[in-house]
């Protein structure tokens, strides 16, 4: 028996596509002050966020954003099937944490820097199955809570190389429907885990172009189209130097999307906002889906978008070990308000 709704190798077309209900994004002050600050929800002021930690701000951040999303929708937590979330801490503890108050069945996720579209992916499964009607899939990260975990501490002031990336600071939600208005998930790329033996973990581009490449590839090869059939074609935190490796590696195989694409990482500062190689966390995909791309959907500027969230799986513990980083791609079709 062969799966009626899959298309290819890894490939997943939804006969009833799931709605984006509703999206909603909180970002920090500097991801406020970049060129995309008018289309986030809301810009806080204090990296604390009124807390006495940054993970508990990190915290806070989803927890809020969440609730804005249902909000904005005029729904109640008990009106939601599940509740689909993770961020880059140690077992994703700004998720469970932001669960527990929630209050609604939890299914935590980690896909690193990917987990808002592995997210999207597995909410719009569970909606299309007709397994739920509502799902809330959201995600967050904080630049100095990453940093303390997987480098030095923000008060060590520790000079970093140009091919590094800053963590965003903010969290981004999407509450998904089987029914109303709004742009549709109409299909997804699930992608493979590639490994090309970069260890670098201040390359993170590096480390997840590849993979970014491979999934693209494969959703073309799946689905029998080419960058022509989107409008916009964008990775989740590729920064600039890995977005010039995706380029790179596509046209090896005979495929060009430079006219069509772009990258979260990129958007999310001004160069002279000094992000190194751009942005980068759960919250770069995150908060630019949720607020530029969805935006520009719902004003119809756009149609048709190719989002691919990247991830780096890496741990301190696999780099203190001297283990190279794999990363991984998951693809996901938005396109314009269904129906019109």
């Amino acid at each position: 028996m062969t799966a009626s709704k899959k298309t290819g190798k890894q490939t997943i077309i939804f006969e009833n596509p799931p709605v984006i209900s509703a999206a909603a994004s909180i970002v920090g002050p500097k991801e406020g002050a970049g060129p995309l600050g008018e289309t986030f929800d809301k810009v806080i002021t204090d990296e604390y966020y009124g807390e006495q930690t940054w993970e508990k701000a990190e915290k806070r951040l989803l927890e809020e954003t969440m609730q804005m999303a249902l909000d904005k929708s005029g729904m109640s937590t008990g009106e939601i099937d599940y509740m689909l979330a993770g961020d880059l801490l140690n077992q994703i503890i700004s998720a469970n944490y932001a669960a527990r108050e929630m209050g609604i069945p939890y299914l935590g996720l980690y896909g690193a820097c990917s987990t808002m579209y592995e997210g999207m992916i597995l909410g719009s499964v569970l909606i299309d199955g007709g397994f739920a009607e509502n799902v809330l899939v959201g995600t967050a990260s904080h630049y100095s809570t990453a940093e303390r975990q997987y480098r030095s501490p923000v008060e060590q002031g520790i000079q970093k190389p140009l091919t590094s990336q800053r963590t965003v600071t903010g969290a981004g939600v999407v509450l998904l429907s089987a029914q109303g208005a709004g742009p549709r998930i109409t299909s997804a790329t699930v992608g493979k885990v590639i490994d090309l033996g970069q260890g670098d973990p201040m390359n993170m581009g590096a480390i997840m172009a590849p993979a970014a490449a491979d999934t693209i590839e494969n959703h073309f090869l799946d689905t029998g189209r080419n960058a022509d059939f989107y409008d916009v074609i964008i990775t989740g935190d590729l920064g600039v130097y890995g977005k010039k490796l995706t380029n790179k590696l596509l046209k090896q195989k005979g495929l060009d999307i430079t006219e069509k694409y772009t990258d979260c990482g990129i958007l999310i500062y001004h160069p002279d906002q000094d992000p190194h190689a751009g942005g980068s966390g759960c919250a770069c995909s995150a908060v630019v889906t949720c607020g530029h791309i969805i935006r520009r959907l719902n004003n119809k500027r756009i149609n048709k978008v190719l989002g691919v969230g990247t991830g780096a799986l890496l741990s301190p513990a696999s780099v203190s070990q001297g283990e190279t980083v794999p990363g991984i791609g998951h693809a996901v079709v938005i396109e314009k308000p269904w129906g019109e």
